[in-house]
């Protein structure tokens, strides 16, 4: 994708969960269009392998612990001299009913899904509001409905709208704006998994038959690519979406618009 003209060429775009999945992708999307991207997250080697392939920088921290995520706003902030854009989409854990999550679980859930996107947003807010710049959340479908047993990701993706909303809030007057995207089905290696075991557990023969079975009653009757959900990613955190803030953008195929209660109704249609 050529760049000339891009309103993201030059900017500085920090990705937590950087190493897979959206968080990849999205590194590529903005590395195509000239940015200067830093990947973080807790496996050296896939980040290596991301930012080799963007042109970034690799940094190894726990986004959920203060000490790491400072540590590594320093080492950005040393190596490109200012940050304009944060991409706040580290996540996972808590895949379990209530009374089948201990502490220790739902500590772990709520510290991946929300305290990981609290953490760097408070340690990257100062050179944000030096920039003017973006945050961008990702939370996910889960952050508006509930699924079946995914009582600490529920939660925790839930509780990431209410932080959006506040950090936008209260931020907006020194020029920084904070929206958060929510994706349904999409394929990444997280998905993947889920779809095996929901493979294993209905009989089905491939991983591709368990997409189809999760977006039967999907309109668009099919799992996002990572790539969709980084264009939408890429908009809110550029200049494009500049009178856009404490928004939620839901990126599902239009899932969220199926009434439940009426899917009994719809005629049978096969895919084209």
């Amino acid at each position: 994708m050529a760049h000339a003209g891009s309103t993201v060429e030059g900017k500085v775009v920090v990705i937590t969960g950087g190493g897979t999945g959206i968080g990849a992708a999205v590194a590529e999307r903005y590395a195509a269009e000239g940015a200067r991207v830093a990947v973080l997250g807790r496996r050296e080697e896939p980040l290596r392998r991301v930012a080799e392939a963007v042109g970034g920088v690799a940094v190894v921290a726990d986004a959920a612990d203060s000490a790491s995520a400072r540590a590594a706003v320093r080492t950005v902030l040393e190596r490109f001299g200012r940050i304009d854009v944060l991409v706040a989409n580290a996540g996972g854990h808590g895949y379990a009913t209530v009374l089948d999550t201990d502490d220790a679980a739902w500590d772990a859930a709520l510290r991946a899904n929300l305290t990981t996107a609290f953490t760097t947003a408070r340690e990257c807010l100062p050179a944000l509001v030096e920039a003017r710049g973006q945050v961008v959340v990702v939370s996910s479908l889960a952050g508006l409905f509930a699924g079946p047993g995914v009582a600490g990701y529920t939660v925790g993706k839930h509780a990431l709208i209410g932080l959006t909303r506040t950090l936008a809030r209260d931020y907006g007057r020194q020029g920084v704006r904070v929206n958060a995207v929510c994706p349904g089905w999409v394929r990444t290696p997280m998905a993947d998994q889920e779809m095996d075991e929901l493979a294993d557990l209905r009989g089905l023969a491939t991983r591709d038959e368990g997409y189809a079975t999760v977006t039967r009653d999907v309109p668009l009757g099919r799992p996002a690519e990572p790539a969709e959900i980084a264009s939408v990613v890429r908009f809110l955190g550029s200049d494009e979406s500049s009178y856009v803030t404490g928004s939620v953008l839901v990126v599902d195929g239009g899932a969220h618009v199926v009434d439940l209660p009426t899917v009994a109704f719809a005629p049978e249609t096969a895919a084209p």
